[in-house]
């Protein structure tokens, strides 16, 4: 099989598999991705188990994935494709309908890069999608707070994460708790008066020490140590 041409920028272009049991749905993202020159879909699958072993076989950089699908649903399928060997630089992104969607937080922990409004816009999509294939969390304040926060609203600080966080500096504390609230390293530079350079030397040191995958899992590990509530503004 050849490999696919690459983008006019001289990269290989984004390869991108689409999990959603709705027909419609995977037709209209495909018709949107196909246009593109940088992005190229690799596969379709219908439940969560076809895009486990869709990934497998294709390795694509980002899997478009629904949460609620058939035989095995986003979260499961999502933990499998996560903890498989070999599939370490695959990134799930997934797709919710916001305020219904009470498993976008065990999603996160299942391994996910972040998550998307289902009925947003070609150009957010697209936008997402590049994102999360260049290594980056997709977490937006506004949709970070209020929908992982409702669905941690009520946890008391969990005493294993909160272990976990021994092995941080007290500045990369500080990092990790504003990395929760979903600021960019820009702006966590500037709140802590430090260059974009060196906040982003402490988030990948954090990230190092907790084992976490990428910049969702410390969102994850700030919620549950109760480095970050619900109610706290960017």
């Amino acid at each position: 099989m050849n490999a696919p041409a690459a983008s006019p920028s001289g990269n290989p272009p984004i390869k991108v598999l689409l999990a959603d049991d709705e027909g419609l749905v995977r037709s209209g993202f495909k018709m949107l991705l196909d246009v593109e020159d940088d992005i190229t879909v690799v596969g379709e699958a219908t439940n969560g188990a076809e895009a486990v072993a869709l990934a497998r076989a294709n390795r694509p950089d980002v899997v478009l994935m629904d949460i609620r699908m058939p035989k095995l649903d986003g979260i499961q399928a999502t933990t499998q494709i996560t903890g498989t060997h070999g599939l370490e630089q695959v990134r799930v992104l997934i797709l919710t309908t916001y305020d219904t969607d009470a498993h976008v937080f065990e999603a996160l922990q299942a391994g996910a890069s972040g998550f998307l409004l289902k009925d947003a816009g070609p150009a957010e999509l697209l936008h997402a999608i590049r994102v999360i294939a260049a290594g980056e969390a997709l977490l937006a304040p506004r949709i970070t707070r209020r929908l992982i926060g409702q669905f941690t609203a009520q946890r008391t600080a969990n005493q294993a994460a909160e272990g976990r966080l021994a092995v941080l500096t007290q500045r990369e504390r500080e990092v990790v708790a504003l990395v929760g609230q979903g600021l960019s390293n820009n702006e966590i530079g500037a709140k802590l008066f430090l260059s974009p350079a060196t906040a982003r030397t402490h988030v990948s040191h954090a990230m190092a020490k907790l084992g976490a995958r990428d910049r969702a899992q410390l969102v994850v590990v700030a919620y549950q140590a109760g480095l970050v509530s619900p109610n706290m503004a960017p």
